[in-house]
């Protein structure tokens, strides 16, 4: 009677093992969430391709955080001939409740090309990543259509100088120009010559800051020095004309003498900083500081030149100072001719060169135009979210 007890009761535990074992690993039918986007294969073709029906492949190339920045490298890399002929779109979303810009390209619509053309342009430094993705009609014809309301605002009418705005503000909207320019610099980006890195966002801030200083103590107009900045150098701050001299007839204590003949003395006249000053020329704006009748305390302590010129041991920050005051001279020679006074900067007096005043005036319209703009739309809180054509409408309105 035990014997058939304890058997049974066995028996009962070793079913109910198997029975646990075979409810735990019997097959069940595995419910799998179907992919978002099917692709399709086509191999009718020598090279097979891959497809999404209904659907545009987009390469993403880049993504800021300031919308000033965002239209200026959107500007860029449409005149550049590797896109030439790309519909590259300027796209705002929010993540996080702060407003971002990415710039896109529609890419052909085989996977396996689309990759490829996106490798040549990281290669080209246009992208440092490869990111795409396959979105919707409507959402492609959405970003089209949005980029289109950037290109209307940021090529609205702008007639205020860049004075008028709040110092603060200005020195913002400075320092993304500033660094731009530096980082598209062509020497930057082809890694050629003794070149810097591109300013860093505590750099353009410092010489942003400067050159609102300057520009109000000498009553220089900002957009002039902003135009001389990028035609000479972008803002870097990198030697030049290294090889540049000049004959003199008397030498001076500062002066590098490469040769002498006949009396005279053939001397290197090498550029400094960003402002690209001569050494002569910054003898010359010495001179004129040491007979200035202004309060250089009203200027920063770091824009004061000091008493004694030493070229050599210059801090790089007083040649804004020296460039400031080398405009002020022009400007006063020229009666305040503001086209004139860039071409002698870069020519001289009696031949001023109109080919680099027609530049720094490109240069100078198109800062104060694209600066005006993003301070208007600032104004309209459109970075705050995506652009819309309302607000686009009202600036434009408001310009006319």
């Amino acid at each position: 009677m035990g014997y058939a007890i304890l058997s049974g009761l066995l028996s009962a535990i070793v079913f109910g093992v198997l029975g646990f074992v075979a409810f735990r690993c019997w097959p069940r039918e595995l419910l799998l969430p179907r992919p978002r986007i099917l692709q399709t294969i086509d191999s009718s073709c020598r090279v097979p391709t891959v497809k999404h029906p209904d659907r545009v492949l987009i390469g993403n190339l880049a993504e800021f955080d300031d919308g000033l920045f965002a239209y200026l490298m959107f500007d860029h890399y449409r005149s550049q001939p590797a896109l030439a002929g790309k519909q590259l779109m300027l796209i705002s979303y929010e993540t996080g409740g702060k407003p971002m810009y990415r710039l896109a390209i529609p890419l052909p619509d085989d996977l396996a090309a689309g990759v490829t053309e996106l490798a040549e342009l990281r290669e080209q430094q246009f992208t440092s990543d490869i990111d795409y993705d396959w979105v919707t009609e409507p959402v492609f014809q959405r970003d089209l259509h949005q980029t289109k309301l950037f290109v209307q605002a940021y090529k609205a009418p702008v007639n205020e100088s860049l004075n008028h705005l709040h110092p603060r503000e200005l020195e913002a909207y400075l320092r993304h120009f500033i660094r731009f320019k530096s980082l598209t610099d062509p020497r930057v980006r082809q890694s050629t010559g003794p070149v810097p890195s591109p300013l860093t966002s505590e750099q353009a801030s410092r010489l942003a800051a400067d050159m609102i200083a300057v520009s109000k103590f000498y009553d220089v107009p900002l957009e002039l020095l902003l135009g001389i900045g990028a035609m000479e150098n972008n803002y870097l701050d990198v030697a030049g004309d290294l090889n540049n001299t000049v004959w003199k007839r008397r030498v001076q204590p500062d002066d590098v003498v490469l040769r002498r003949r006949r009396g005279r003395f053939l001397i290197l006249n090498n550029s400094f900083g960003v402002w690209q000053i001569t050494r002569q020329s910054l003898r010359y704006a010495h001179k004129l500081y040491l007979e200035d009748k202004r309060d250089y305390y009203e200027l920063p302590r770091r824009l004061i030149p000091p008493m004694t010129l030493d070229p050599e041991n210059l801090n790089p920050e007083v040649l804004t100072t020296y460039a400031g005051l080398l405009l002020r001279d022009l400007l006063d020679k020229f009666h305040d001719d503001v086209f004139q006074a860039a071409g002698a900067y870069n020519g001289t007096v009696e031949h001023p060169n109109f080919q680099y005043a027609a530049g720094v005036e490109m240069v100078a319209e198109y800062a104060r135009r694209v600066i005006g703009c993003a301070a208007e739309l600032d104004r309209l809180n459109v970075s705050q979210t995506s652009v819309s054509e309302e607000k686009i409408k009202t600036q434009t309105a408001q310009e006319q």
